[in-house]
């Protein structure tokens, strides 16, 4: 489930549900995903709630508590404008974005961590980029440019489901 705050004419909300079960069965995630796409200052509530940090970010995921694990995964939040900023400085389109981060926050619900595993997410990532016909992975473009924040896809916080 895809749920867009904020509904925009460069989201396609349908084809980000058809690329998001496309990118589940890749990833391996097991269960059923939610998807919040909301503002930065709605993230920057989530992040400073949840990881006690007060500023925005692109993407949070939330792996499910152990109760309900396989039939559901975890919920993603995306900052749709940091997506579309992104996708602007990037040179591709905000749906685009919105993919890519989507991949990232699924692996991260699989298991991944590309803060301490040595490379082994951002080669699945860019094995699955190319798969599934995404531009520049995440995890490579963030370690490219200095100064950027680092994404905080990976939250070992079992939190449920986003209300």
């Amino acid at each position: 489930m895809i749920t867009i705050e904020k509904p925009s004419d460069e989201v396609n909300e349908k084809a980000l549900l058809r690329f998001t079960h496309k990118a589940i069965k890749a990833s391996g995630v097991a269960g059923d995903v939610c998807i919040l796409v909301t503002s930065s200052r709605e993230m920057r509530r989530l992040n400073r709630c949840f990881r006690g940090k007060d500023k925005p970010t692109d993407v949070i995921s939330f792996p499910a508590i152990s109760v309900v694990a396989g039939k559901f995964a975890g919920d993603l939040a995306i900052s749709l404008d940091i997506a579309r900023s992104n996708a602007r400085r990037l040179g591709h389109t905000t749906d685009e974005e919105l993919r890519i981060l989507i991949l990232h926050g699924l692996l991260h619900l699989a298991g991944y961590d590309h803060e301490s595993d040595e490379g082994e997410m951002e080669r699945k990532e860019s094995t699955l980029r190319n798969k599934l016909r995404l531009p520049s992975s995440l995890i490579a473009r963030t370690e490219a440019e200095p100064g950027r924040a680092q994404t905080l896809g990976n939250q070992k916080k079992k939190v449920g489901r986003l209300r």
